[in-house]
């Protein structure tokens, strides 16, 4: 049957879909517990957090749901060069003459020059091991051998992302279990790590193709996937599995604000971008006048996540005053032909649509 595949048996699920592990606090422990609940895979980004935090999270996750879920991490959470974690204040002073004119039209001064950020990602990974999820993902990079061999030892799965065939067959090479071949469909950041997200843009599709005819572990599909049609079209072509991200974010589970969850269902989300401008790095979210005009612009921008920091507060006053051309609300390709909007009728629909591509399929779960 279609649902029974290489990584639905590793993981212990009943149907191979996973939900993207957002960032940004756009997570929440409800959808993790939904989405395993309803026989897929959950997933909580928690590269923001600290090891305090995710710990906290992860008794959250626990109290509503006993199924595998998965915990997610940034390899790489810094852009910045050089060991002291901060730029030059001439690189401060060129992109705080850029967006003065919007901190003004919000009615606010500009941030000071944002604090020096070193990696946490030494500290996070630790906390991952103590706490051993059934699933540890992570993005823009590779696992070191000793962190590899000590997820293999405490029996934790672990799923690197690709935006390449090159960066696959380097996921491969390291040791990881399996691999999220990430279209330029895909809402939210690019997860490049061997070329700049610019020039990694293949379609999931014909990446998918790429990727099963250079590597052999298990792939799971993800970018511009929403329905059971979806999951038949990616089974189809290689993968395993697949992951869902923006049809689980415009869930009333998710932690998106309800703005950012009707802006997805709106005529907006017809229109999406690849801009930089908001975090300092190239992501996907709903076009707006804001980035457009910066398009040019770029660099003058902060690494990342300097860029990020400096931008928050004027993040928080455009939500306030809702001024929303100076928000990225992150969204993929495939918005306009979401429906659902709570993870348990998601889940059930996903299944019934492959069920009616495959014939009789599993009877879903009630949750």
């Amino acid at each position: 049957m279609w649902h029974q595949t290489n990584v639905s048996k590793l993981l212990g699920i009943d149907y191979p879909v996973l939900q993207g592990p957002f960032g940004g606090n756009l997570s929440s422990p409800a959808l993790v517990a939904a989405v395993s609940n309803a026989g897929g895979l959950g997933g909580y980004g928690a590269y923001t957090h600290t090891p305090q935090e995710i710990i906290a999270i992860d008794q959250q996750i626990k109290a509503v749901t006993a199924r595998p879920y998965n915990l997610n991490l940034w390899v790489s959470d810094t852009d910045i060069a050089g060991e002291d974690g901060t730029i030059t204040d001439e690189a401060y002073e060129q992109a705080a003459n850029l967006f003065r004119p919007y901190f003004e039209e919000a009615g606010i001064d500009l941030p000071g020059k944002p604090e020096p950020f070193h990696s946490r990602f030494a500290n996070q990974v630790q906390v991952v091991l103590d706490i051993r999820p059934k699933v540890f993902s992570y993005v823009f990079g590779t696992l070191p051998p000793d962190v590899l061999e000590q997820c293999r030892s405490r029996g934790i799965i672990t799923i690197g992302a690709a935006t390449t065939p090159d960066e696959a067959i380097a996921l491969e090479a390291s040791g990881t279990d399996m691999i999220v071949a990430s279209g330029f469909e895909a809402g939210g950041h690019r997860p490049s790590f061997q070329q700049p997200a610019a020039a990694s843009v293949t379609g999931t599709f014909v990446l998918l193709q790429l990727i099963r005819e250079r590597v052999k572990l298990p792939l799971i599909a993800a970018g511009g996937i929403a329905t059971g049609r979806g999951i038949a079209a990616a089974l189809t072509l290689g993968a395993d599995a697949v992951q869902v991200g923006t049809a689980f974010l415009a869930c009333e589970e998710s932690n998106a604000l309800p703005v950012h969850r009707q802006m997805l269902f709106s005529e907006q989300a017809r229109h999406t971008m690849l801009t930089p401008v908001f975090t300092g790095r190239l992501g996907r979210g709903i076009r707006n006048n804001m980035a457009e005009a910066l398009q040019s612009r770029e660099a003058s921008l902060m690494p990342f996540p300097l860029q990020s920091r400096f931008m928050a507060a004027l993040r928080k006053a455009a939500v306030e005053k809702q001024q929303w051309d100076k928000v990225l609300f992150w969204g993929g390709q495939v918005a306009p032909v979401l429906k659902h909007r709570k993870a348990a009728e998601l889940m059930r629909a996903l299944v019934e649509e492959a069920n009616e591509r495959y014939g009789p399929g599993p009877v879903l779960k009630d949750v």
